[in-house]
């Protein structure tokens, strides 16, 4: 089954974003930190022109912490580019992010030279968490089902800083099914547009290939099973996703083992390495461009 997920919504987010980039003077990009390839804006690339960027790395407590150093490193090799790995719910760590822009547009957050930084990210990777922690209070809505932001909203934090809020982002075609599949694992895909027992299966693959240690810990494995299915099966058993009969419902099975790989009870798992995604951003930026009305080449 091939995941498409693109509501509506998202693409009239593309123009808005497009159009609000030549206003502000940084761009703060919300990242999950167990995927920050596949869970990337990579129209914004093209959009981004010169303007400074702010990569957070959200969700930084569930990442593989040597992943996430590396991807930083990765990140900063780009002009303009800070990455910043926190927890957006812990609003110590997310006051890093405005001193970063303060570092990034240094004549800005003054009086008379307010500071505007626009907020972007796909769904359900944190962007109304940390916006809500930076203000202080409950602006925007915050939930465990993608796409629950739909429209923008400007936020005054004081001290002459201001934040633009918008929809949740992403690209209409996903092409990299690889990156779908962990997207879909990860909790960013609506669940209509997947079937559980499919990317199961790809996370059962993923973990036995990458994070062994973490099943037997978990699932009190002596020894891992020769396949993803009958993995899942184990795991269903331990969990208790039976069927009539005492047959393990794999539908079940692999929606358990995502819900507890999500909420990092396996451990701190990270999807993705810098090294191995070196291509995954390459998207067809020329239909991108054409769409939007915005030449590549254009300063802002």
């Amino acid at each position: 089954m091939t995941i498409k997920w693109y509501p509506g919504h998202m693409g009239t987010a593309q123009k808005k974003i497009a159009e609000l980039i030549r206003t502000v003077d940084v761009i703060i990009e919300v990242l999950d930190a167990r995927l920050p390839a596949a869970s990337a804006n990579h129209p914004l690339a093209a959009l981004r022109r010169n303007k400074p960027c702010i990569k957070v790395l959200n969700k930084n407590d569930l990442a593989d912490p040597a992943v996430t150093r590396a991807w930083v490193r990765a990140f900063e090799r780009e002009s303009g580019v800070r990455a910043l790995p926190l927890s957006a719910k812990k609003p110590r760590e997310v006051q890093q992010v405005i001193k970063q822009c303060l570092l990034l547009a240094p004549n800005r957050g003054k009086p008379g030279r307010t500071l505007r930084a626009l907020v972007v990210g796909i769904p359900n990777v944190g962007k109304s968490t940390l916006i809500n922690s930076l203000a202080g209070k409950c602006l925007a809505k915050v939930g465990d089902r993608p796409a629950i932001t739909t429209c923008g909203q400007q936020i005054e934090l004081g001290n002459n800083i201001i934040l633009l809020d918008t929809p949740g982002l992403l690209w209409p075609d996903l092409r990299n099914q690889v990156a779908a599949s962990r997207l879909a694992a990860s909790g960013a895909i609506g669940s209509a547009a997947f079937d559980y027992t499919n990317v199961g299966l790809f996370a059962a693959e993923f973990m036995m290939q990458r994070y062994p240690d973490m099943l037997r810990s978990r699932y009190r494995l002596t020894d891992l099973p020769d396949s993803a299915a009958a993995l899942l099966e184990q795991v269903g058993r331990r969990l208790g996703c039976l069927a009539a009969g005492g047959e393990i419902d794999l539908h079940r099975a692999a929606e358990a083992f995502l819900r507890e790989l999500r909420a990092g009870k396996l451990g701190r798992v990270s999807f993705e390495e810098p090294e191995e995604e070196a291509g995954i951003s390459s998207q067809a930026n020329g239909e991108l461009q054409e769409m939007l009305r915005v030449p590549v080449s254009e300063k802002g």
